[in-house]
């Protein structure tokens, strides 16, 4: 099964905004909610693969009838998906500077590959004592 790994970020209009990470599949997809850029990306990428064929006669090399698409958010996707996070108390349990952790959910400041690999490690780590809770 082919695997398509898809960013999710905060649109300029207030909305969400979803592009492919390999510049070699040329998809985006837009929307209000979270589902409709989803829904956006996922139909462009067929739509897309489609018109890729019609014109050359083949299927692009990232297009299968059966695919998977990986989803991942940008730091200010993230806490906009999920606002019921607080950012400060989240920067502390991840051992990142609120204020640099403020900066990453603006936009104002990106994470580099380090950065990112250490909060998933530490996101990680939360997820799975969460898992553990029950009520």
């Amino acid at each position: 099964m082919k695997r398509v790994l898809a960013i999710i970020e905060k649109g300029e209009d207030g909305g969400y905004g979803i592009y492919a990470a390999d510049d070699s599949v040329p998809v985006v997809g837009d929307g209000m909610t979270e589902a409709e850029a989803r829904d956006a990306f996922e139909q462009c990428l067929h739509e897309q693969a489609a018109y890729m064929k019609e014109r050359t006669g083949q299927w692009p090399e990232w297009y299968a009838d059966e695919m998977e698409v990986e989803y991942r958010y940008d730091m200010t996707a993230f806490f906009m998906a999920f606002p019921f996070i607080n950012v400060t108390e989240f920067a502390k349990s991840v051992n990142i500077n609120p204020s640099l952790m403020r900066k990453y959910k603006s936009g104002v400041a990106k994470a580099g590959p380090k950065q990112k690999e250490l909060i998933q490690h530490k996101f990680d780590d939360i997820m799975t004592r969460l898992s553990s809770v029950k009520f």
